[in-house]
C-alpha cells in the first residue's frame, strides 16, 4: 500500500519542481527610499497628509504564459487589511515579457489608465478616500506593510496565478 502513496508523492513533487534554468519571479523597488524598513515620508494615505502612490518596481523572472502582474498591498498588523486589503492593482504585460519596470500608479483612484487595471479596491473606503490602492494608513503606529507581486494569466475576469513573491514595504 505504501508504494502507490510514494509514487503519488514523487509525481506531485515533480509537478511542483522549477525546471532547470528557469528564473524565479523576483521584485525589487527602484527607488532607494523604499528600503523595506520604513515607509518613505509622503507615501502614506491622504488622511495622514500623504499623497502616496504605488512604488515603482523592477520585476524579473516572469514565467511563460503570464500576461499580467497583480500587485496586492497589505497591512500585516491589522487583519482586516491583510491579504490585499489595501487594494489589488493589475498591470498588463507585453506578450513574452520576462522582466519589466512597473511605474507608479496613483493611490485613491477608482479608475486607472492602461496598462493598469483594478483587480480589487481597498477595503476601507470609509476610513480614507476610495480607490484601488490605499497607501499605508495607520497614522504612524508602526504597522507593517508588504506587497505581494503575482505573475498571472488573465482571461477575461478569470486570473490564474503562475508565480509570486513578497516585498516588505516597511512600517508606518
Amino acid at each position: 500500500m505504501s508504494a502507490p502513496r510514494l509514487t503519488s508523492l514523487f509525481v506531485a513533487s515533480l509537478a511542483l519542481a522549477v525546471p532547470l534554468g528557469a528564473a524565479e519571479l523576483s521584485a525589487s523597488f527602484t527607488d532607494p527610499a523604499w528600503e523595506g524598513e520604513k515607509v518613505p515620508e509622503g507615501e502614506q494615505c491622504q488622511r495622514f497628509g500623504g499623497s502616496g502612490k504605488t512604488p515603482e518596481l523592477k520585476v524579473t523572472g516572469i514565467p511563460d504564459g503570464a500576461n499580467a502582474l497583480v500587485l496586492e498591498f497589505s497591512d500585516a498588523s491589522y487583519a482586516a487589511m491583510d491579504d490585499g486589503g489595501h487594494g489589488k492593482v493589475g498591470y498588463l504585460l507585453e506578450p513574452g515579457a520576462t522582466e519589466i519596470t512597473v511605474p507608479r500608479a496613483p493611490g485613491h483612484e477608482t479608475e486607472l489608465q492602461e496598462p493598469f487595471f483594478v483587480v480589487m479596491e481597498h477595503k476601507a473606503p470609509s476610513w480614507d478616500e476610495a480607490g484601488a490602492y490605499l497607501p499605508p494608513c495607520s497614522g504612524g503606529r508602526g504597522n507593517r506593510y508588504y506587497l505581494t507581486v503575482k505573475a498571472v494569466k488573465r482571461t477575461g475576469d478569470e486570473i490564474q496565478e503562475l508565480a509570486s513573491t513578497l516585498l516588505e514595504m516597511g512600517t508606518y
